[in-house]
């Protein structure tokens, strides 16, 4: 047969098992240079080794299997470069976000240092605002866009921000993973309907509240630990609970630079 050797020799040579080649023949990946069709052993060339090397670095990767038939049929090198590329972006991404959870984690086993809790008595608010009924997954980005709507729409009617923005959330949001959300910005003057945003006055409550300071990627143990003192300490109210943006997306991108007061709505008594 020449230059062709079995399977078992093409797998010490190329570091792939055999399991593996076969599965990759299966896939259309790498497939034998001859298939003996009396016995069906498989035979390889040695010239197919500089592939199966390439294939096993991308695979070390975690590039896809279709990936990888991509960029071993692209005949062009530009072509594999921008692949391979796009591959590598996608794992610089996914690294970022795991040293972030990492990070989390590790601040997660730290001894929490205690939230201030606070009772503020909130008026009705005269705002303009947006609602939508939304995914829990997709509620951060939905954030974003309403609050640069709101801003744009302020701007654009010349309407005076009164206070900082806001968002009230809904307890399907929690329970059920979709629920209604409304983000919005106390303002003074006559606000009219303009695209998502329409004028809407903020009902008033009574709130236990801490303030969550840096990215709302944890923000979660703030909300737990306000929940925690709301059980032991208050009488919890049925009601969304609200967020107001002290500091936020429209004043910096700097996440580390938020801060956000947390309100749970609780019944308190007066006098």
């Amino acid at each position: 047969m020449g230059s062709l050797v079995t399977i078992g020799d093409f797998s010490r040579a190329s570091h792939l098992t055999v399991k593996t080649l076969r599965h990759y023949h299966d896939a259309g990946l790498l497939e034998p240079r001859e298939v003996d069709p009396g016995t069906g052993y498989r035979y390889y060339s040695v010239d197919q080794l500089p592939v199966a090397q390439v294939i096993r670095r991308l695979r070390d990767l975690d590039m896809p299997i279709a990936e990888v038939k991509a960029v071993i049929g692209e005949p062009d090198a530009d072509g594999r470069n921008r692949l391979i590329a796009a591959h590598l972006d996608r794992l610089e991404s996914e690294l970022a976000r795991t040293r972030a959870a990492v990070s989390e984690l590790r601040d997660l086993l730290e001894p929490p240092t205690p939230h201030a809790i606070e009772h503020r008595t909130v008026p009705p608010t005269a705002a303009i605002a947006i609602e939508e009924t939304i995914d829990r997954e997709d509620l951060f980005a939905w954030w974003q866009g309403a609050i640069g709507e709101l801003t744009a729409s302020a701007h654009a009617q010349g309407l005076r921000r009164t206070g900082p923005l806001g968002g009230l959330f809904a307890d399907e949001l929690f329970h059920h993973g979709r629920g209604p959300a409304t983000v919005y910005l106390p303002c003074d003057g006559s606000a009219k309907p303009v695209g998502r945003t329409r004028p809407l006055t903020i009902p008033g409550a009574e709130l236990a509240t801490a303030r969550h300071d840096g990215s709302p990627s944890d923000i979660d143990r703030t909300y737990g630990e306000l929940a925690a003192h709301v059980v032991k300490h208050e009488i919890s109210v049925a009601g969304p609970l609200r967020e107001h943006y002290l500091r936020g997306i429209a004043e910096t991108t700097d996440r580390s630079q938020w801060h956000t007061e947390i309100g749970w709505p609780i019944f308190r008594t007066h006098g």
